[in-house]
């Protein structure tokens, strides 16, 4: 049995940094749970040097099993103690791309990083697929995309990105910062971004970009794939095919910078029936195995609702554990709680 201390990431947002402590002990004891056999225990915090750690105890941990740890949303560096020293243990994140891609664009109501990067990794540990997150390009669908914070945090790690959005505003703003990151990066890629007609008619907008990080990779098809829809997504089935995606993950509308719609009725501040509507269609673009991660606002709208609502489109809500410790304050008028649920 060995002793790990975790240094964390500095946050700009200083009400996440109070929260961060907590949401990453409770994400380490899922990444226990669901992909280390329970061999990480004694999850708590310790004062090194008058500096804050996350500590745990580690039985048999393998490389494999450290390059897991190292993909922990908010670890910034993590050390093996040993007596009253702490040996630094090289970290392998999947991060591909530079960070800026996740941090330039400011806007209202814009998600924390580091709190998509845990939503994304919750999500993933928790579906069929967690023993292939080191391995595997996954397909992640924000299906309330905004602005693409999650579509780019699945991009960072090397995934392919889908979104449905109705605002056209914020689809057009991703589409023209992507197309512009990816040339200022001089990254090889093709993008396109036009309308989707049938019968002649406009239905809907469609931005769409292939790249890859080296002019060889683009060469030989090794590509990654990001694709967005300016429509409501309870129409995504008329866009994408059922069962084309791992995971589906989403910071629901809180209810303040932003309202819920769907189907092109009146803004409402509960996003209970938005998801009530959309997430029947959203279970069928899963696969058999995928996981559903979602987030949202519970002063206006419980936990309790929340999970029946998911639970009414056939998916396992997944509860008990760490998975009741993710609720946190955003701010004055959010408090944000997670849940995430599987397909069988």
């Amino acid at each position: 049995m060995s002793t790990y201390a975790a240094l964390l990431l500095p946050s700009v947002n200083r009400v996440y940094a109070d929260a961060s402590l907590q949401l990453v002990q409770a994400e380490l004891e899922v990444f226990s749970l669901r992909l280390l056999g329970g061999r990480i225990s004694n999850i708590g915090t310790q004062s090194i040097a008058g500096v804050a750690y996350i500590t745990f105890d580690g039985r048999d941990l393998s490389d494999p099993d450290l390059s897991l740890l190292g993909n922990v949303s908010a670890i910034y560096a993590l050390y093996q103690r040993e007596s009253d020293r702490l040996r630094p243990i090289e970290l392998r994140s999947l991060d591909r791309l530079d960070s800026d891609l996740l941090t330039i664009m400011k806007y209202p109501g814009k998600t924390n990083e580091q709190f998509t990067r845990l939503l994304l990794n919750v999500t993933l540990a928790s579906s069929g697929f967690g023993a292939e997150m080191l391995e595997r390009r996954f397909a992640v669908l924000d299906p309330l995309c905004g602005r693409g914070t999650t579509l780019n945090q699945a991009l960072m790690c090397g995934f392919d990105a889908y979104g449905i959005d109705v605002d056209a505003k914020d689809v057009e703003a991703y589409a023209t910062f992507l197309q512009r990151w990816l040339k200022d990066k001089r990254l090889k890629h093709r993008s396109e971004f036009g309308p989707v007609r049938r019968d002649r008619k406009v239905v809907a907008r469609r931005f769409e970009a292939t790249f890859a990080v080296t002019k060889e990779d683009f060469r030989d098809g090794i590509i990654q794939r990001v694709e967005v829809v300016n429509t409501d997504t309870t129409r995504a089935l008329e866009f994408m095919r059922p069962g084309s995606v791992d995971l589906v993950v989403t910071d629901a509308p809180y209810g303040v910078q932003h309202g819920s719609r769907t189907g092109g009725a009146p803004l409402t501040r509960s996003p209970l029936e938005l998801i009530a509507e959309a997430a029947p269609v959203w279970v069928q673009l899963l696969r058999s195995g995928g996981a559903l991660g979602i987030s949202w606002n519970t002063r206006v709208a419980s936990r309790h609702d929340a999970v029946a609502a998911v639970s009414a489109a056939g998916l396992t809500v997944l509860e008990g554990g760490p998975y009741d410790l993710f609720e946190h304050r955003v701010d004055q008028s959010i408090q944000r709680d997670l849940l995430v649920a599987v397909k069988k």
